[in-house]
């Protein structure tokens, strides 16, 4: 999870996800009609991936052909062809009530065949390692409530998988960087793994009957720890407090710009091998 909280890509993502809720509500009040509505020219969707951040999207987005992208109320969204499919990948922004919202829009514009929660997750479990991929067969809450994904592979096909694992993903409503407190909630919940917004998702993708998988790219191994500097700068309520902990951190010490270079560099990486393995997926899924 460390990767999604690179300061330029939070302050990013948070000012668009103000603008879509803005856009959302004035649409609303004016017209008295839903925002999510389909155009007729629109082609069939057969899979749309709810990404959380405009950096777990980028290699994604970047195997699109013939890509569209929209800024709608409630995500913004790339759309074209990708192995064959008719694929959209959205940028909900974080939390489960933007990943919510999102993916109840993306279904009743679009009516995808399946839906993806896709994007990277923090490793609970000492054996994950930076880069390998989740796909979740059961998705759990922090209150114990348990979604059931179906998902099957045959142990043979597993066991040749060099960096794949198949288990339970936790979604959390705040950040997990502390190493114990990763080992201490894979116990508690079984977990593999955690993020904040596959449950909602797949609640939703329950709700609406559609078809859903979650695949996740491990960004941060149990044992990674944040430059102090950035975990004084999420600690921070208001945005006030954030930029003063930025600014601080670099008059004390003006190298953690470098951890935060390298932190970008790791996450084009994950999102490069995020991208790799739905490559490998999406040809696979039932149009």
């Amino acid at each position: 999870m460390i990767l999604r909280w690179l300061l330029a890509s939070y302050a990013h993502q948070m000012t668009r996800q103000k603008i879509q809720e803005t856009v959302a509500q004035a649409w609303q009040q004016v017209s008295g009609e839903p925002v999510a509505r389909r155009p007729a020219d629109l082609p069939p969707c057969d899979v749309a991936l709810v990404l959380s951040t405009e950096v777990e999207a980028e290699g994604l987005a970047k195997q699109l052909e013939g890509k569209v992208t929209t800024r709608c109320a409630t995500f913004v969204e790339h759309a074209g062809r990708w192995c064959d499919r008719q694929v959209v990948i959205a940028e909900c922004g974080l939390g489960a009530a933007a990943a919510e919202r999102a993916t109840a829009d993306v279904i009743a514009i679009h009516h995808p065949a399946w839906v993806v929660s896709a994007g990277f997750a923090a490793a609970l479990a000492g054996h994950l390692r930076r880069g390998h991929v989740l796909m979740a067969d059961r998705v759990i809450d922090s209150d114990k409530r348990e979604w059931t994904v179906g998902l099957q592979l045959d142990p043979a096909v597993l066991a040749e998988a060099k960096g794949l694992h198949v288990g339970r993903l936790l979604s959390v409503d705040r950040l997990v960087h502390d190493p114990a407190q990763k080992l201490a909630l894979g116990q508690e919940y079984a977990a593999l793994a955690c993020d904040m917004e596959t449950q909602a998702v797949a609640q939703c993708c329950q709700r609406e009957k559609v078809r859903f998988l979650s695949v996740r790219v491990i960004s941060d191994a149990v044992d990674d720890r944040w430059p102090p500097e950035i975990e004084a700068l999420l600690d921070q309520r208001s945005w006030a407090g954030k930029f003063g902990a930025a600014a601080g951190a670099m008059w004390k010490r003006p190298a953690w710009v470098k951890d935060l270079l390298q932190l970008q560099e790791q996450a084009e990486l994950a999102s490069n091998r995020l991208a790799q393995f739905c490559a490998g997926v999406i040809p696979q899924l039932e149009r």
